[in-house]
């Protein structure tokens, strides 16, 4: 975006912030290989990136797998979802020639002490650690692989660069592979605690909050490297412009059902719209907001973080239950873990 007053200003780097390839594709991309299926209504979407689409929208060429659900709190959906997880991640294993590897470390990004950022650590804790039983000499089922765990903190506690804990303990135990567990940031209140996204392509530390550290990727460790990421926060201004454009989607569901009957007995707070979506024009949405109405949906986004970034407003937030939501995310991806990492 371009405002011009007395000078021109280019906001270009006021862009929303994103750590899902998902949520910028569509918008910059069109041409670009991409399956999708449903299983137990949880969605799950393959895009393959090559390099030439790589450049055009500046995300690293590779596999992104992201898996789309609802209700993890509801048992009967953790177990549909774990038992899907545990499907794509053994898929994914057997696309990058992982299956038969036997030496995996596990990495868990981010800070135990700030519930958003725990999901790595969390998650480690309840993984099945197998290493020193095999450097003990002990006797191991065929099955189990020989399974590691770090958890490196973050900077502003250890005063060290993952990468370089990371490089130390590899230089170590040297894994086949490694894979990374980290909390993301998403430019989506849709998405929030409600995707997994796997991918080859490696990760940044801190990423999620423009903290960026080295990447823990295969061309800096030299070794293969899976990261599984939720996002687990949005920026403020996602949330407000993400509010306009339910206001429209509200008004337009409103207009719709006018007619109903048997509507009027259902309260508004009780009016499920999330799915509707308006059919209004630009002129229409700007009778209703004015300019801002007008806006696309990224220029919507960059316009809030324009406005709430210079008086130190565009906080980082998460839900009301993330503490439940983290503890439930991080059993699951420790029980998918285990399953999808047995030895055929």
């Amino acid at each position: 975006m371009v405002i011009t007053m007395k000078h021109e200003l280019d906001l270009s780097s006021y862009q929303v912030r994103t750590d899902l390839l998902s949520e910028i594709l569509d918008k910059e991309l069109k041409d670009y290989k991409r399956e999708i299926k449903s299983v137990d209504n949880i969605k799950v979407e393959s895009i393959f990136l090559d390099k030439e689409s790589s450049l055009t929208i500046n995300k690293k060429s590779g596999i992104y797998k992201t898996v789309y659900f609802e209700d993890i709190t509801d048992e009967d959906n953790y177990q549909k979802l774990n038992k899907v997880l545990i499907s794509e991640l053994k898929e994914f294993f057997n696309l990058k020639k992982l299956t038969n590897l036997k030496n995996c470390l596990i990495i868990g990004l981010g800070n135990r002490l700030s519930t958003p950022d725990a999901i790595g650590p969390l998650t480690l804790d309840d993984i099945k650690v197998t290493r020193h039983l095999f450097t003990l000499g002990f006797a191991v089922l065929d099955k189990y692989r020989s399974i590691a765990t770090f958890t490196p903190g973050v900077m502003g506690t250890t005063g060290i660069e993952t990468y370089d804990a990371v490089m130390g303990i590899i230089d170590n135990i040297k894994p086949d592979f490694i894979i990374v567990i980290d909390s993301l940031c998403a430019s989506s209140i849709d998405r929030l605690n409600k995707t997994i996204q796997i991918t080859d392509t490696g990760i940044h530390p801190g990423s999620g909050i423009g903290n960026n550290r080295k990447e823990l990727s295969f061309e800096t460790l030299n070794i293969p490297v899976i990261a599984i990421g939720i996002p687990t926060v949005v920026e403020a201004s996602t949330i407000v412009s993400n509010s306009i454009e339910y206001l429209f989607n509200h008004i337009s569901y409103e207009i719709d059902n006018r007619d109903k009957k048997s509507l009027k007995f259902v309260p508004t707070i009780s009016r499920d719209y999330k799915e509707h979506r308006n059919n209004f024009t630009k002129a229409e949405k700007e009778n209703l907001l004015g300019i801002v109405g007008g806006l696309d949906s990224a220029s919507s986004k960059d316009l809030m973080r324009e406005v709430l970034l210079p008086l130190g407003y565009n906080y980082i937030v998460s839900s009301k239950e993330i503490d439940f939501v983290v503890k439930k995310i991080s059993a699951l991806l420790a029980d998918s873990l285990n399953n999808s990492l047995l030895l055929p």
